[in-house]
């Protein structure tokens, strides 16, 4: 196959595309490297694949409808994983309309062009923000997602909408797939749990939202990945909508102390109020990922900790080297 993914320079899009290489597809990737966190990080990314002949980096903004227009004239391509954002729930408050110019009207214009070039075949990357302050025990992908607190929220549940207008309209057959905060090797520096490690190992202080009761189901990169793969097969139903999650709910006080467990290092914690756009929960139901994809989280809280420090250390050896 030749998969197309947008957004592969960055965390979860680099690390996908290292495994599909690996099962033997080939891979064109989309991305505009943009300076929300360092562009260095995201070459490192991609350094290590640019002489493979399986795979074929494009430097332009999906919004960019004549330059996108190139890269499906140049290439046959079979599925498209679609990851490119502007990422952020904090960020969005700040500038909203940039959060609608990509995630919104980038995702209609890609649309567009799979439409144009009759590629049928989209697994789109959701966020579980869109189901705002839930008050269900479990997030499931039946309860209504009409009630976002961010830019970034509505942006993805407006982006969701358009996919399955394009589903309906044109056929394309899609999975929209509902991320929950995802970790790992290569995440994002702006991100809680790479910002606690390195602030911990250099003895500053960490930032504690609340009283540490908030919660997230945070999701093993590795585990996204299997997810995502699993989606571009799947042809059961033309038109789908799944939470991918890692099945363990974590208090942030938990997750502090977890980092500080792995690291056999206390952390200074500086308490401050709830931010805006914050939701108090996330909890993951991915029993419709099990019974359609086989999609079973095999990543610990405590193992996923444990592989992202020995990464980051070797990251760091790498560098000094």
């Amino acid at each position: 196959m030749t998969i197309l993914i947008t957004g592969a320079a960055g965390f979860i899009g680099s690390n996908l595309a290292d495994e599909l290489l690996k099962q033997g597809n080939k891979v064109v990737v989309v991305d505009n490297f943009n300076d929300y966190y360092d562009v260095k990080i995201k070459e490192e990314n991609v350094a290590h694949n640019l002489h493979n002949p399986n795979y074929k980096l494009y430097r332009l903004d999906i919004c960019d409808k004549q330059s996108l227009r190139h890269v499906f004239e140049e290439n046959e391509i079979s599925a498209v994983v679609h990851l490119a954002a502007r990422a952020g729930v904090r960020p969005s408050i700040e500038k909203p309309e940039s959060y609608v110019e990509t995630n919104v009207l980038g995702s209609v214009v890609l649309m567009e062009l799979m439409k144009d070039f009759n590629v049928k075949k989209l697994v789109f990357a959701s966020s579980s923000s869109v189901y705002g302050n839930c008050k269900e025990s479990l997030f499931s992908e039946d309860l209504k997602v009409t009630e976002p607190i961010s830019p970034y929220a509505a942006a993805k549940s407006a982006a969701e909408q358009f996919v399955y207008t394009y589903h309906k309209l044109y056929g394309l057959s899609a999975v929209c797939l509902r991320f929950f905060t995802v970790y790992g090797p290569r995440q994002r520096p702006d991100l809680a749990i790479r910002k606690f490690v390195e602030k911990i190992e250099n003895n500053q202080p960490i930032q504690m939202y609340g009283n540490g009761g908030t919660m997230r189901d945070y999701t093993y990169v590795d585990d996204i990945v299997t997810g995502v793969i699993s989606a571009i097969h799947y042809d059961k139903t033309p038109y789908e909508i799944i939470n991918i999650g890692g099945g363990e709910p974590i208090t942030l006080k938990r997750m502090i102390e977890t980092i500080e467990d792995v690291l056999a290092k206390r952390a200074k914690i500086e308490v401050l109020p709830m931010q805006m756009g914050d939701v108090e929960k996330t909890i993951c139901d991915w029993s419709k990922a099990n019974s359609l994809l086989g999609y079973n989280p095999s990543t610990t809280f405590k193992e996923g900790i444990e592989k992202f420090v020995a990464w980051k250390n070797a990251q760091a050896k790498k560098f000094a080297a």
